[in-house]
């Protein structure tokens, strides 16, 4: 198994990116291992990297943009109740300021939001919210939105115990 533990997550991706050893991160994977991380070895781990800027860590679309990709079309960011961070993913998803590389396709992005105390555990398509009942993850599917959807409709919170279908995008219990 690998485990990423916290810092800025851009400096995995200077350290790791496009190396034999991101290669290694992928087989493990594939030979049925396990990768985790916590706050930025959490958010490495989607295919965009929200807060991946060199320059600070509140700008959600910064210069360096690509993630390990080990949960595909997700941009994931942390500590988000916490630190009253619910709205910034939204930021990434619709972004209104363009500066999303076209290599990511926005329009199957999905935005996942753990806070402190919480984990999620993949398997295959589907995640389970593991942790204590104070923490939360919140799914951002930019596809269930409308033009007027307020801001505050456009997540779900999943709590310890739930389940989330990444391919058919739902809640499962």
């Amino acid at each position: 198994g690998v485990w990423f533990g916290g810092g800025r997550q851009w400096r995995f991706t200077k350290a790791y990116g496009g190396t034999r050893t991101e290669k290694e991160f992928h087989k493990v994977l594939e030979r049925g291992g396990v990768i985790g991380g916590s706050s930025a070895g959490a958010t490495i781990q989607g295919s965009f990297l929200a807060r991946g800027d060199t320059r600070g860590n509140t700008i959600m679309v910064g210069n360096v943009q690509r993630g390990f990709g080990f949960m595909r079309n997700t941009a994931i960011d942390q500590h988000l109740i916490a630190r009253g961070r619910e709205k910034d993913l939204l930021k990434v998803l619709e972004d209104r300021k363009g500066k999303m590389r076209k290599e990511f396709d926005r329009a199957e992005m999905l935005g996942i939001g753990i806070d402190e105390d919480v984990a999620i555990v993949v398997r295959g398509d589907q995640f389970e919210v593991i942790g204590k009942d104070k923490g939360a993850v919140l799914v951002y599917d930019p596809k269930s939105w409308k033009k007027e959807t307020p801001d505050e409709k456009k997540w779900v919170t999943l709590i310890n115990g739930q389940k989330y279908d990444l391919k058919v995008r739902k809640v499962l219990r």
